[in-house]
């Protein structure tokens, strides 16, 4: 007995299912796409993370010998500035460290310093007098007058009065009433809350610090006049700071750089050599020292 007879299938359920098939097919590619770009996102990201992690291990290992090369010497005798460099693994460390002292600080800078920062920066002697008032009225204990300073902050618009105590970190300044955006942006890579110096080390200050002194301490910072040996008047002994700013540029191999700055205090602290003041890490930020101060005025 022959088989029963079949019809064959209808064209339309051919075509069906040649269209469901590549409907999986095109799905299947598209899920192969999206892992394969998870896959590789999450290899980046992961990668980035160890970038990150060993540029921190390597920014501390530079800041420590930095530390290390200072204290191994008498604290008379120590380097007011000087390099260190490093290569390990993948990646060149450079790692540059200054006296805190070559700025100027908040905290303790005279009137007549502050105003001839803000003069060295291109504001006018009379508005720069101002300015210098705002900050030492901003860092002063409370007082009579402060009531006075208080109503500058509020015909300013701005939700706080003066501090009235020191300046915590450089960043402050912004909150400082009448001070231009322009100016606090330009001065801040000039100055410092950890030096607790009133005047500077004018061995180690940038020009701009320099043009800053008053008069009567520039002629120590220029060069010496043609005159016979023995007459010359001594240089007063260029004030020094136990802090330090330890400014570091990583390079890996692959190109990238990256950045982290340290202000430590170096000290005998039995165990410690030194004290971390300030850390910041500008991983993704340009090379150049001291790193980018620019920034949008803070409320």
């Amino acid at each position: 007995m022959s088989a029963p007879h079949r019809p064959p299938p209808r064209q339309g359920t051919r075509g069906f299912i040649l269209v469901a098939v590549l409907w999986i097919l095109a799905a299947l590619a598209g899920f192969v796409a999206v892992y394969s770009v998870y896959v590789s996102g999450t290899a980046m990201a992961s990668a980035a993370r160890d970038e990150g992690h060993l540029a921190r291990s390597l920014a501390t290992a530079a800041v420590e010998l930095s530390a290390y090369r200072l204290v191994s010497v008498p604290k008379d005798r120590r380097p007011t500035h000087g390099e260190v460099s490093l290569r390990m693994g993948r990646a060149s460390v450079v790692a540059e460290f200054r006296d805190e002292a070559a700025r100027i600080d908040l905290n303790a800078a005279p009137r007549e310093l502050l105003a001839g920062l803000f003069v060295a920066l291109g504001a006018q002697p009379e508005a720069a007098d101002g300015y210098a008032d705002r900050i030492l009225a901003f860092r002063s204990p409370p007082s009579g007058a402060q009531e006075a300073e208080a109503a500058i902050y509020r015909d300013a618009g701005l939700g706080h009065g003066p501090r009235g105590a020191p300046f915590v970190h450089v960043d402050e300044i912004w909150r400082v009433a009448g001070l231009p955006p322009a100016l606090v942006g330009a001065a801040l890579a000039h100055v410092t809350v950890f030096s607790g110096r009133g005047a500077v080390n004018a061995d180690e200050a940038d020009p701009v610090v320099r043009a800053a002194l008053p008069d009567a301490l520039r002629p120590a910072v220029s060069a010496p006049a043609a005159v016979p040996a023995g007459t010359a008047p001594a240089a007063p002994p260029a004030e020094r700071s136990d802090a330090v700013r330890v400014s570091v540029r990583i390079a890996f191999d692959g190109g990238r750089q990256r950045a982290a700055e340290a202000v430590i205090l170096v000290r005998d602290f039995g165990t410690d050599p030194y004290r971390v003041l300030s850390w910041r890490e500008d991983l993704d930020g340009p090379m150049e020292l001291p790193p980018r101060a620019e920034k949008a005025r803070r409320p």
